[in-house]
């Protein structure tokens, strides 16, 4: 059963959290060096340009609240809300800064990391159910995400940015917290977003020639993973 008033409280902080966004995208350091662009990539875009687009503010706070509520209805009062709901305001930043500029900053990104591991840590031991397991769990799925992710790099570094590698060992401490099936699914969803949508937006010719960023798609798919993970995996070891 879905719990409603979880859904609303969560919505509601996940939604003022994203009011920050702009503040947030505003406060990183621009790259020392000019970053490596591919033939079709778009010019870099500077962060404060990004932080003053019009409404951004609002329109994070709507798809933070959008958030926070999918995630209070799916897990209820529990404590790996604590990690996940204080990370929305920064994956909302990183998909929008990424889809701009096909960069995930790692001046964002692994402050974040380390902030997600002690929040993790923190709700693995308050949490009764899920004690010392959730947290090997959630390093296992770092160190599973983050590898995999940089296997595919090593082998295909034009088509995967190492912004990405970063990005999936933040979402694979989230992700672990919750459970395998979460981690698993979480993970191939990013892929089969980012293949199904990011082809549709080049067929209607919306991205022009240029590759699409990968790091909305994968917080998209750690979000699918969060809601349908568990039950899926269920399911496929029940046969």
């Amino acid at each position: 059963m879905i719990d409603v008033v979880a859904a609303v409280g969560c919505g509601a902080v996940a939604g003022a959290g994203c009011l920050a966004v702009p503040r947030l995208i505003a406060a990183v350091p621009e790259p020392a060096e000019p970053p490596a662009r591919q033939e079709g990539d778009p010019v870099k875009v500077a962060y404060l340009e990004i932080a003053a687009a019009p409404l951004l503010g609002t329109r994070a706070a709507l798809v933070g609240a959008l958030v926070g509520g999918v995630l209070g209805a799916r897990l209820g009062w529990s404590w790996p809300l604590l990690p996940l709901l204080a990370m929305v305001p920064v994956l909302v930043a990183l998909a929008v800064v990424d889809w701009r500029t096909h960069l995930l900053p790692v001046r964002l990104v692994w402050p974040a990391t380390l902030v997600t591991a002690a929040l993790v840590t923190a709700a693995a031991l308050l949490d009764p159910a899920g004690g010392l397991d959730a947290l090997v769990r959630a390093a296992l799925g770092f160190v599973v995400a983050y590898g995999s992710f940089y296997l595919l790099w090593l082998v295909h570094p034009r088509g995967l940015g190492f912004g990405d590698v970063r990005l999936a060992g933040l979402l694979g401490l989230l992700l672990g917290l919750l459970g395998w099936g979460e981690l698993l699914v979480g993970l191939y969803a990013g892929f089969l977003l980012g293949g199904v949508v990011g082809g549709l937006l080049t067929l209607l010719k919306v991205l022009g020639r240029r590759a699409f960023p990968f790091g909305p798609f994968m917080v998209a798919g750690a979000l699918v993973g969060v809601v349908w993970g568990e039950p899926l995996l269920r399911g496929l070891v029940r046969g």
